[in-house]
């Protein structure tokens, strides 16, 4: 569902993501992990069709992104980190718009609206003016926005942040049926636990590139077998702190290899 073959974006002589080779197929939850400045959001903005490769290819449902932009766009939903709904508008009249921009009709429009108000309990605030929502709120409404025309993939970058526990536990719990019912999940995060608990595989960038790459079953694995907690494990992967740590990447032609 998304493939990256070499896709390398640079900003004059800075390299914001280097050769990445990424495959998540349907129905996977994938958790891309790294600290600051480490290609995640550049990552994201190309899966999405906000930025164009400087090279490489972006491939979303066997499209190049690049070749229809448009066409992708209708299988995809996309939650940014900073989520900035039109204020003047009321979450149900936001909602709406976004769908109209889908070119839902009417029917289908308010059957959404309804099934995503309801999956992430919108109804106490939707006829409020989305400017005076709190960030939390604003992030589960940009959720349903994202997720008005059942998409074929959904890309979201940090969609716990500003949430508080219980919009936590639910977030998580969405995101695993959307799964599970064969949506493909790109998800950035900065919360290693929640990537441990929900992700199918999780990928660690660092500098732009990718430094480790494994399920999540890998990951538990390999931090068990040298003590290692999951915190300590992310550091000795983008910092080199602690002992070196055998890691799992992805090569070019998308297998699993171990790289000592």
């Amino acid at each position: 569902m998304i493939q990256l073959e070499d896709v390398t974006r640079t900003y004059g002589q800075k390299v914001a993501v280097d050769s990445l080779n990424l495959s998540i197929p349907p129905g996977e939850l994938f958790a891309f992990l790294g600290p600051n400045g480490a290609g995640k959001t550049t990552t994201i903005k190309m899966i999405v069709g906000l930025l164009r490769p400087t090279r490489g290819t972006v491939q979303v449902c066997g499209i190049n992104i690049a070749d229809n932009v448009r066409r992708v766009a209708s299988m995809l939903g996309y939650v940014p980190d900073e989520p900035v709904p039109y204020g003047k508008l009321t979450g149900r009249e936001f909602l709406e718009f976004v769908a109209q921009m889908r070119e839902m009709t009417s029917k289908a429009i308010a059957a959404a609206i309804e099934r995503e108000t309801q999956n992430l309990r919108l109804d106490e605030f939707l006829d409020a003016l989305t400017e005076s929502y709190s960030h939390g709120m604003r992030q589960r409404l940009c959720l349903a926005s994202a997720l008005l025309h059942n998409p074929r993939v959904l890309v979201v970058d940090e969609p716990t942040v500003g949430l508080d526990p219980r919009s936590v536990r639910m977030v998580k719990d969405l995101l695993k049926e959307r799964a599970a019912a064969g949506t493909t999940i790109f998800m950035s995060t900065h919360t290693l636990p929640i990537a441990e608990e929900i992700a199918d595989r999780i990928g660690i960038v660092d500098h732009g590139r990718l430094n480790f790459f494994g399920t999540r079953q890998e990951v538990v694995h390999q931090m068990q077998a040298r003590g290692l907690t999951l915190e300590r494990f992310f550091l000795d992967i983008t910092e080199g702190h602690g002992p070196k740590v055998p890691h799992i990447v992805q090569n070019k032609s998308h297998k699993i290899e171990n790289r000592a």
